[in-house]
């Protein structure tokens, strides 16, 4: 047996025993062993890895600094290799309590496909160290032979980067698929390797794996104009004039209830409604508006009203109140209150073809989403606590920032108390309300949906003065605090019971062993970042910023900090979902953005005002129009009927079904106003007002 040596600094001092065999049986492994000094004990860590077929392979190791060691492994090949699979697998030197990856791999035939790398790393961590492996994405971007995937396997403590040809399984998780073949020539794969014994950073673990991807790829990928380098006006004129012009006679909803005249963008449109398009048209869901925690005609409307009195546009300032008056038209039982007004529907027959068509808007009723745990009918929906919080917040916002409409305040404060007389002992709020016992129900009783209600509650005692809705609201965050933050249980409605319904059964409240992870959603991290925010705004107390800080890390390692090859719309800055999910570019980036910027401000950190704004840029990269090149070419490629009244069109997000391709793949076919193109005006619009520019 060959053995060869290297001696590395790592930490206090590291050395690395690579044992080669003499004689590979496919598939032999490569040893390094890793010593470190921390704490005055040596924790061992082993990396194995493959060879490929009978190559060995060779290792180049070195240091980046006291903190951070590169490995790269290569092997020349002769002639084509078909091999499953190739894996380099590390162990740390002790046993982890707290780990996170950037999906889940449940079973040991899953594994992390390379779609989903928006900031690739896997943490592992205890109370006194924590360790990262982050892929080389220099490689990556050079194309691979076979696609690279991560995979964590908690039990048995290995961290693993490895190479193979994978499908997508359920909605969204990946597995191995054999007969993946290595082509004549170099194949490279690398990775780097973090490791902390600092107890500050061992707090937050992801800050420095953070800092160091935009370091490496998203701060120049930034500076060189991606994810858009043009001036981002243009997006929100193609918006609206889309939404109130070429498009509107299936956007815009305009009717009376109770003789009084309201209005708003319809929920959702697809390709079907487009002036450019030889069919009929066959509406996707039901007719609707919404007032929820993702499709928020409210939320939109203020953006437009902000964009008209900047702009001095008297319609559509005349739209934003419609809808405004909307809002204020759902009626309020004790207090709680729907979250749409939708219409009938039925199915008519066109030569023998049939088609989703609404009865309209004399045939509304009101109802709640139903993306919830018991039923798909909206009219049987029960009321959403979370639902029904970020509508009264975005009331108080308004009534705060826009015209003092005392209506507003009154609405709000009326479902306030009937808020606080749901608020468990332990200081969670309920998950959902029944609609006519308006008794809390049986899910997400315990969950980080209470931290939008924090927020909600201290915006009213801002503007009231009110001491029990403060009260109140400490006594929730500090719940989020002792049973969400520390084991990351980011559960909420749409972690479990939108399109990935895996786990929805029997995962709920419970890790998935293998990961030692729960299912997760980045939304519920989003809340609790901005709840603790808002927590350190009125107390001051430093607690509440620093935890703030740790939540908005997690939340940033599931947006893009690079470019990968293989997505054909830009995607730096742009959010994923949630750990059993597919997306790129998701809507919801429009809304974390202002946060992350505000964060940025705060803590005079660079990185997180650049983020921020890659954010709000990514909010627009999915939009058909001109100044988005790429885009429009792969919207063309597979809606070639598409022409310049469809400007504005946008899809909510990118790579959804866990796939993408040159020819179109991943380009989806609907526009939601309220979560894409409406959401992400109403953001530029309101991060101008705030902060002036956009840099």
């Amino acid at each position: 047996m060959k053995r060869r040596f290297y001696t590395i600094l790592f930490g206090l001092y590291a050395s690395i025993l690579l044992l080669v065999a003499q004689e590979p049986i496919l598939p032999v492994k490569q040893v390094m062993t890793i010593k470190s000094s921390f704490h005055n004990h040596q924790p061992t860590q082993t990396i194995q890895y493959d060879q490929l077929g009978k190559n060995k392979g060779e290792t180049k190791v070195t240091v980046i600094n006291d903190n951070c060691l590169h490995v790269k492994i290569s092997f020349k090949l002769n002639e084509p290799l078909q091999q499953n699979d190739w894996q380099a697998i590390i162990t740390p030197g002790f046993r982890p309590t707290f780990h996170w990856s950037p999906h889940l791999s449940p079973t040991s035939n899953h594994i992390i496909d390379q779609h989903v790398f928006r900031s690739p790393a896997l943490i592992a961590a205890d109370n006194e160290q924590m360790i990262a492996l982050i892929p080389d994405l220099d490689i990556m971007k050079k194309g691979t032979h076979v696609r690279w995937y991560l995979d964590l396997d908690a039990p048995n403590n290995r961290l693993v980067l490895g190479m193979s040809n994978s499908k997508v399984d359920d909605h969204v998780l990946f597995v191995r698929e054999q007969g993946a073949v290595y082509l004549p020539g170099e194949v490279e794969i690398g990775f780097y390797l973090m490791q902390y014994t600092d107890s500050k950073i061992v707090k937050d673990p992801f800050r420095k794996p953070l800092e160091f991807l935009w370091q490496n790829w998203g701060h120049d990928l930034y500076m060189a104009g991606n994810p858009i380098n043009t001036n981002l006006k243009k997006y929100v004129e193609h918006t609206y004039n889309w939404a109130f012009n070429t498009w509107s006679e299936n956007v815009w909803q305009e009717f009376k209830l109770d003789g009084k005249k309201v209005g708003a963008p319809v929920f959702i449109v697809n390709v079907t409604q487009s002036p450019n398009y030889p069919g009929k048209v066959n509406e996707r869901e039901f007719r609707s508006v919404w007032n929820q925690a993702w499709f928020s005609s409210l939320r939109s409307a203020s953006g437009l009203f902000r964009y008209a009195r900047r702009t001095g546009n008297s319609k559509l300032k005349e739209k934003a109140l419609l809808t405004k008056e909307l809002a204020l038209s759902f009626p309020q039982a004790n207090g709680f209150f729907p979250g749409l007004i939708g219409t009938e529907m039925h199915e008519i027959e066109i030569e023998g073809r049939k088609y989703n068509r609404s009865k309209g808007w004399d045939t509304y009723y009101w109802g709640n989403s139903n993306r919830n745990p018991y039923t798909w009918n909206p009219r049987e929906s029960p009321f959403h606590i979370l639902d029904m919080s970020w509508t009264a917040l975005l009331m108080l916002r308004w009534y705060d920032e826009l015209e003092k409409d005392k209506r507003l305040l009154r609405y709000s404060e009326s479902y306030a108390k009937a808020l606080l007389e749901t608020q468990f002992l332990n200081g969670f709020f309920p998950g959902w309300i029944d609609l006519h016992t308006l008794k809390p129900m049986n899910h997400l009783n315990d969950s980080p949906e209470s931290s939008l209600s924090v927020t909600f509650l201290l915006k009213l005692y801002e503007l009231t003065g009110k001491e029990e809705y403060k009260e109140a609201a400490i006594k929730a965050m500090e719940a989020v605090i002792r049973d969400i933050i520390p084991n990351g249980r980011w559960e909420d409605f749409e972690t479990y019971w939108s399109c990935s319904r895996y786990g929805s059964k029997n995962l709920i409240g419970k890790k998935v062993t293998r990961n030692n992870i729960y299912k997760q959603n980045n939304f519920s991290m989003f809340w609790t970042a901005e709840a603790l925010l808002e927590c350190y705004r009125t107390t001051k107390q430093m607690r509440y910023l620093e935890l703030g800080q740790r939540t908005l890390d997690e939340m940033l390692m599931t947006q893009s900090s690079w470019q990968p090859p293989y997505m054909y719309v830009n995607v730096l800055g742009g959010f994923g979902v949630l750990n059993a999910d597919a997306e790129w570019n998701d809507a919801r980036q429009s809304l974390f953005a202002e946060l992350i910027l505000q964060y940025g401000k705060l803590l005079n950190l660079q990185e997180y005002t650049e983020r921020g704004y890659a954010a709000l840029k990514a909010s627009f990269v999915m939009m058909y129009c001109p100044p988005n090149p790429k885009t429009k070419k792969q919207w063309e490629k597979i809606y070639p009927f598409f022409g310049s009244e469809d400007y504005g069109f946008m899809m909510e997000n990118y790579g959804h079904s866990g796939r993408t391709s040159p020819e179109g793949e991943g380009m989806g076919e609907f526009t939601i106003y309220d979560w894409g193109n409406g959401a992400a005006s109403e953001a530029y619009n309101r991060i101008i007002d705030k902060f002036g520019t956009i840099e």
